[in-house]
């Protein structure tokens, strides 16, 4: 982790407002990427669909739009989300077996994602520039992980070189596709949001245009 990367992080997290959204069961991820007419693209589980006003897609319905937020209820609760933003919503999408990552693209052309860590609801930012997934100490308490089943590291930041811990995460959900026994490296300070680091990018063959990045799962 480079003093560019904890840059960015602390960065992504101004623009777009991401926060860890943690303790829902059943958790699915819900992000407006944009309209299609009359539609609102909502991207559910990481797959883009245009959702008319009162229809429900893949157990999220859209209740209405109002400008810049659309406003949508999954479970029985109802959330806001505006424009370019994601969010974890209660109700179905549990499924875990895809192959196939969309990610919308945020304020500032950073792709933003939803899914878990260890079961946990997560917020996360891709990090090409990321060797591993890479998370703040406050994270990683708040996941019960444990320092003794982890080996020392170092990473050079703004203010030097600091002593970090490397762990093994039991599973990574991003939408609907999972990866098991993924690296990942907890700095000693709190860090703004989850950095989608290469120890998960590199499963996956990348491709993107101006709104969404695409990650197809390697055979």
């Amino acid at each position: 982790m480079t003093s560019g990367g904890l840059a960015r992080a602390a960065r992504i997290a101004a623009i777009a407002g991401l926060g860890v959204l943690a303790g829902i069961a059943d958790a699915q991820s819900v992000a407006f990427s944009g309209m299609l007419g009359d539609k609102a693209l909502l991207v559910i589980d990481g797959q883009p669909k245009g959702v008319a006003v009162g229809a429900t897609v893949g157990g999220v319905k859209l209740v209405r739009i109002d400008g810049a937020i659309a406003q949508v209820e999954a479970g029985g609760k109802t959330q806001s989300l505006r424009l370019g933003g994601a969010a974890v919503v209660a109700g179905g999408g549990d499924s875990t077996s895809g192959t196939r990552i969309v990610l919308p693209a945020g304020s500032g052309g950073h792709y933003m994602g939803t899914g878990a860590i260890n079961g946990h609801p997560m917020s996360f930012v891709v990090d090409t520039g990321a060797t591993v997934v890479s998370m703040g100490a406050d994270m990683a308490a708040s996941l019960g992980l444990d320092p003794k089943n982890s080996t020392a590291g170092r990473a050079t930041t703004a203010n030097g070189v600091v002593n970090t811990r490397i762990v093994t995460l039991n599973s990574v959900r991003v939408g609907d596709v999972t990866l098991y026994n993924v690296e990942a490296m907890v700095m000693p300070q709190a860090m703004p949001v989850v950095l989608l680091g290469n120890s998960f990018l590199s499963h996956f063959q990348m491709r993107s245009d101006n709104s969404s990045l695409v990650l197809d799962k390697k055979n």
